[in-house]
Formats: C-alpha cells, structure tokens, sequence
C-alpha cells in the first residue's frame, strides 16, 4: 500500500507550535500548583482540572495538526504536555475528590 505524502502546510505549522506551546503553558501553570497548592488557596483543585483539560485538548490538537499537515513533524513536546496533562488531572482529580467527600460527609 503506497504511503500519502503529508501536505506541508505553513498555516498547519504555525496552529501546531501554538497548541504545542499553550499546552506546555497550562501544563507548567498545573505543575506549579499542584507543586504549591497555597498559591491559589480558594479553588485551587478545580483550577487545576480546568489546567489539565485545557493541557491535553491543546496538545492532542497539536498533534493532530502535526500529524496531517507538517512533513517533519516531531511531536515529543506535545506527547510532553500530554503526559503532564494526565499527571495533572491524576493530582487534581484526587483533590477533587477529597473535597467532595469532605462535604458529603
């Protein structure tokens, strides 16, 4: 089966670097407060399951731009950001939890 050659496109090059680059954005803004929850005290779980979500639809974006439209395309930054994205929902979502469970009972 022949292979497609993938299209370079410079607007797809340009839209790939950006979700790459906002997703390392989130994701670094998701470490620091899972590092230092005291930084944000009033919500600080919930700010950082948005951090997390927004990490992983903006790095598995880049990397469906990347995949379709960028010959040399090389995505460890976005595999990067995702991974810290689900690292981030783990923390968080166990934060989450505990204040859920706290308040129920």
């Amino acid at each position: 089966m022949a292979k497609t050659p993938v299209r370079d496109d410079s607007q797809a090059r340009r839209a790939m670097r950006l979700c790459t680059w906002i997703a390392l954005g989130c994701a670094a803004l998701g470490v620091v407060l899972i590092a230092w929850p005291n930084l944000l005290p009033l919500g600080s779980p919930w700010v950082q399951v948005a951090l997390g979500i927004l990490t992983l639809i903006f790095a598995f974006r880049a990397r469906a731009i990347g995949t379709r439209g960028v010959n040399d395309y090389d995505g460890r930054l976005s595999l990067l950001a995702a991974l810290a994205g689900f690292a981030i929902l783990f923390f968080a979502g166990g934060a989450v939890f505990a204040i859920l469970a706290g308040s129920a009972g």
